[in-house]
């Protein structure tokens, strides 16, 4: 999945400098107003740090760091002004320390890749109109983690496909949560054209869940046009 957001990164690259070329009305230095009322999009390379939480009886868990994907889609509301949605995805290796409530049995410890998905409502406020322009953002929205272990047997049930002939499909529950979340953020956005831009963002995530808290840090590029 890095490789393919990699390669659109440089499609978009690529698309953009040729049809800047035929885009005469808007190929002009990026100046005051010229992102009012434009739509963007982009791709999203991902850095997530690692974080360790304690929880109830002694219970802890540990996050590795990891590489993550996203996207994003945003309207300018003014030129300093944005509003965004954005869809981050990453699957850190973890280790968890699970206490039972039976001081008879030992601690289990359990080593597994979790997958956490998460859907934002952000705003963000550039403080320059200009091409290069710090900004700060924050917003709401969801997270759900899967911890990838299952929670039952698995079930499995099976058809006859007319194209296929009879297939069976096993899928099984896991242990997962969602929660609302909501982040806060700063960067520095360069706008290297009046179709092409890209930013620099350093975000925490809140997440609150039964025994606790757990914040993510986040280090977010992206590549993206306007339009």
């Amino acid at each position: 999945m890095l490789r393919r957001i990699s390669l659109i990164m440089l499609l978009i690259i690529a698309s953009s400098s040729v049809l800047a070329q035929y885009d005469h009305p808007r190929n002009k230095p990026s100046e005051a107003g010229s992102r009012e009322g434009r739509w963007e999009g982009s791709v999203i390379l991902a850095f997530q740090t690692g974080v360790t939480a304690g929880g109830e009886g002694g219970s802890e868990i540990d996050v590795d760091s990891a590489l993550g994907w996203g996207i994003s889609a945003a309207w300018n509301w003014t030129d300093k002004l944005n509003l965004s949605y954005r869809y981050l995805s990453t699957s850190p290796d973890y280790k968890a320390l699970i206490v039972p409530e039976d001081s008879v049995e030992a601690p289990r410890t359990i080593e597994h890749s979790m997958s956490k998905r998460s859907h934002q409502f952000n705003v963000t406020y550039n403080f320059s109109s200009k091409a290069l322009t710090p900004f700060v953002v924050g917003g709401i929205g969801w997270t759900k983690l899967d911890s990838n272990v299952p929670s039952a047997p698995p079930s499995t049930s099976c058809w006859w496909d007319p194209w296929w002939g009879y297939i069976c499909f096993s899928d099984w529950k896991t242990y997962d949560v969602s929660k609302l979340t909501y982040n806060l953020g700063a960067g520095l956005r360069w706008d290297i054209n009046n179709m092409l831009f890209s930013k620099a963002t350093y975000t925490r995530q809140f997440l609150d869940v039964d025994s606790g808290s757990i914040n993510f840090d986040t280090a977010i590029l992206e590549l993206g046009l306007m339009f």
